[in-house]
């Protein structure tokens, strides 16, 4: 009997585009068809991160991956990131426009001798990535590595329209402590920011698969309505409006 899901689409996940990771994009997207997703976005790293791929990757796949694959939606992204505490990113606008969706994310990889900043100068690069019409996504925004502030973060997030991460990965791993992840989600149920519910799958079986995630919703009791990725259809109306033409 096929488990009920918390989410309709899977907005986080790696291929072994990302050398890391270990599935194929057809591996992701068939193990989503057998457990009722509607539909995945591949998003691989850019830039300099040490596992990225080549850019042509990321813009090839305009051009050659299906749209449809086992009857569930291929969204074309990248996980790009913030490679500096200025806000810059590591991704040309003109290979973002190339992309459906696009997660930005802060990874350690990026600064030399890295030792965690302060919340203050962590959530100002933030601030000034987010002047970014491109963005859809802040990945992980939970992690101890990059400390946020988050009564500055999720307002700005919610005025950007720009959804905030709840990281399956993240929690699992330790990297997302308890505390800020109860944070986060009392700040966006205040806010009413949309928060989107992702597996950072880097292997096919891993992908939908949200407990952790699950269980620090209920303790928070936060409301499925801002859960953008519970419905479909929501996160087709978002990718529309920046992508009309996109055909989803």
């Amino acid at each position: 009997m096929m488990k009920d899901l918390l989410i309709q689409a899977d907005m986080h996940t790696h291929t072994l585009a990302s050398t890391h990771a270990y599935s194929t994009v057809t591996e992701n997207a068939k193990f989503a068809s057998e457990i009722g997703l509607k539909a995945i976005a591949m998003t691989d790293h850019t830039g300099n991160m040490p596992d990225s791929p080549h850019i042509w990757h990321l813009r090839n796949a305009k051009r050659v991956l299906p749209r449809e694959l086992f009857g569930v939606t291929v969204i074309r992204g990248a996980e790009v990131n913030i490679a500096d505490y200025s806000g810059m990113l590591d991704t040309k606008d003109s290979d973002l426009d190339w992309l459906e969706w696009v997660v930005m994310s802060y990874h350690r990889h990026y600064f030399p001798d890295f030792k965690p900043a302060d919340p203050e100068t962590v959530t100002a690069g933030y601030l000034k990535a987010l002047e970014n019409p491109k963005i859809d996504l802040i990945g992980h925004p939970t992690a101890s590595t990059f400390p946020v502030i988050w009564e500055k973060l999720i307002p700005a997030a919610k005025e950007a329209g720009v959804a905030v991460e709840l990281n399956e990965s993240s929690i699992n791993t330790g990297k997302s402590p308890a505390k800020e992840v109860a944070e986060m989600l009392r700040l966006c149920k205040k806010y009413k920011c949309f928060i989107s519910v992702d597996t950072d799958a880097h292997f096919w079986s891993l992908i939908g698969q949200t407990p952790a995630c699950e269980r620090a919703l209920s303790e928070s009791e936060f409301p499925k309505d801002l859960i953008l990725n519970s419905d479909w259809d929501m996160v087709r109306e978002r990718v529309l409006s920046k992508h009309p033409d996109c055909g989803i």
